[in-house]
């Protein structure tokens, strides 16, 4: 494995260490922002469901958490293709994945789930993968041409 794939898996793992630390923190500050039950005649009653003031944090928390992990685990696919056309495939699929990240970033800030520290942090850090595996698709095309001619 080279330097450089050694260190594009590197940065994918802290991505995704990221987003499921960002994940359980979410989760956390709307578990706390209002209580899972409610009082029924006196009685304390607890939900059987997801609260409702939690389940739009858990549907962009889930949506984040599966992109930004996606990324990895498509990036170490690839690494390991069984062939040129899988390599191709698996590393377009973990761009798409990282560009999907930023969108549910995005809507997290959008909707202040995330201040702008948070998001400014973990955008860069998710624009950077992006970055790096365009490049990494682009040579990908390039020799793909070069090889059709």
């Amino acid at each position: 494995m080279s330097d450089f794939t050694e260190t594009v898996q590197a940065k994918c793992l802290a991505f995704g260490d990221r987003i499921i630390k960002l994940n359980d923190y979410l989760l956390k500050e709307a578990a706390n922002a209002k209580p899972a039950y409610k009082i029924v005649k006196g009685k304390r009653v607890y939900e059987k469901s997801v609260p409702v003031h939690m389940q739009s944090v858990a549907v962009l928390c889930n949506q984040l958490l599966r992109a930004g992990t996606s990324i990895g685990a498509n990036n170490a696919e690839a690494t390991n293709a069984i062939s040129k056309t899988d390599y191709r495939a698996k590393s377009f699929i973990a761009l798409k994945e990282a560009r999907e990240s930023l969108y549910w970033i995005d809507l997290l800030h959008r909707n202040n789930y995330i201040d702008d520290k948070q998001y400014n942090s973990i955008y860069a850090d998710c624009e950077e993968l992006v970055k790096i595996l365009v490049t990494r698709c682009k040579k990908i095309n390039e020799d793909l041409d070069k090889r059709d001619k």
